[in-house]
């Protein structure tokens, strides 16, 4: 697999009409290395980290994806970084610019890490990102997570997969 790319995720294979099932195989471990890639930036608010608007931003970043053909499934991950109790940042990965979206460019090399469990174990995880940042010399590494699937997704698919992104 290229330095910069990550596993395949298969759409199709979605028996909810919702998020397709995310198949872990692959995404443990890899080292990326992000040079100037692509991502629409988008924002939601919280209550005390607990997401309320993704409902509405997630669907309409998709759909401006789509109808800007700058959706590409073979290359699909959503980074999200949590800015405190009230707010959170998410990155769509795009192929072209968005008219209308926030585009941003992200540079540099990202170790991963999945984790299948509950999202109030996300502070554990977010502590054994920063480690793997300062392990590799990155003590104020950035980390992001991508949450694979929505809670009734991850429910009716058995598994919570989040891939988390240590700065490195």
């Amino acid at each position: 697999m290229p330095y910069d790319s990550v596993p395949f995720y298969d759409m199709t294979d979605n028996e909810t009409g919702c998020c397709p099932r995310f198949d872990a195989a692959g995404w443990d471990g890899l080292e990326l290395k992000f040079d100037n890639k692509l991502f629409v930036r988008a924002v939601t608010h919280a209550v005390f980290h607990v997401p309320i608007d993704i409902g509405r931003v997630f669907p309409r970043v998709q759909a401006h994806l789509e109808a800007a053909h700058a959706f590409d499934p073979n290359d699909f991950m959503v980074l999200s970084n949590d800015l405190g109790a009230w707010t959170s940042e998410h990155f769509f990965a795009a192929s072209r610019d968005v008219p209308d979206e926030d585009m941003v460019r992200m540079s540099g090399r990202f170790r991963t890490r999945v984790f299948d469990g509950p999202y109030h174990h996300a502070k554990g995880w977010y502590d054994e990102m920063k480690a793997i940042s300062a392990a590799h010399g990155k003590p104020d590494g950035q980390v992001y997570f991508y949450y694979t699937t929505c809670p009734k997704c991850a429910k009716h698919y058995g598994h919570n997969y989040v891939v988390g992104f240590a700065e490195i």
